[in-house]
C-alpha cells in the first residue's frame, strides 16, 4: 500500500480520512480562522491547513462531496482539481455555490474529497503525417457524436 505523508500546518487542521472502509476518497476539511460565506454564483478558495507528499507516480484528485453538491449545490469549481506529485504548498479547494442561498463554511467542515491515483507520464512524439495517428471507428466525431 502506498503512503500519503501529511503535514498539519496548524494544530487544529483536520487530517484527511476515509469515512468508510470501502471509500475511494478521503474527506478534506476546511481550516479557517473565521467562517467563509459563499453567495450564490460566487467562488471561494478554502484552505485545508495541510501540505502533502504524494507517493511517487501518483497524483491527488480533489473532487466534490456528493452530499454537499446534491443538498446545497456547492461543488469543486475545477473538478477534479489536480495536485501534482511535486507540489508541496497548502492544499486549497476552489468551491462554487450553484445554489440560490448563501452557504457558510465553518472550521472543520468537510468540503471535498481527495483521491490518490496512479498516473503515467508519456514520451511525446511529433508526427508529420496525420496517417501516423491511425484510424478509429469514431474518427473525428467530437462532442455528442456518440449520442446524448
Amino acid at each position: 500500500m502506498a503512503t500519503l505523508r501529511v503535514h498539519k500546518m496548524r494544530a487544529d487542521a483536520v487530517l484527511p480520512r476515509y469515512e468508510t472502509r470501502g471509500a475511494a476518497g478521503m474527506d478534506l476539511a476546511a481550516c479557517l480562522d473565521a467562517p467563509i460565506t459563499i453567495a450564490p454564483g460566487e467562488i471561494a478558495q478554502v484552505p485545508t491547513g495541510l501540505r502533502i507528499a504524494l507517493p511517487p507516480g501518483h497524483d491527488g484528485q480533489v473532487r466534490p462531496r456528493s452530499g454537499l453538491a446534491a443538498r446545497r449545490r456547492v461543488t469543486v469549481l475545477n473538478a477534479p482539481g489536480t495536485i501534482d506529485q511535486d507540489y508541496r504548498g497548502e492544499i486549497q479547494v476552489l468551491l462554487v455555490n450553484h445554489g440560490t442561498e448563501s452557504f457558510t463554511i465553518e472550521h472543520g467542515d468537510r468540503i471535498a474529497q481527495l483521491i490518490v491515483a496512479p498516473v503515467t507520464q508519456v514520451d511525446i512524439e511529433a508526427v508529420v503525417e496525420e496517417s501516423a495517428l491511425g484510424t478509429t471507428e469514431r474518427g473525428e466525431g467530437g462532442f455528442g457524436s456518440t449520442g446524448v
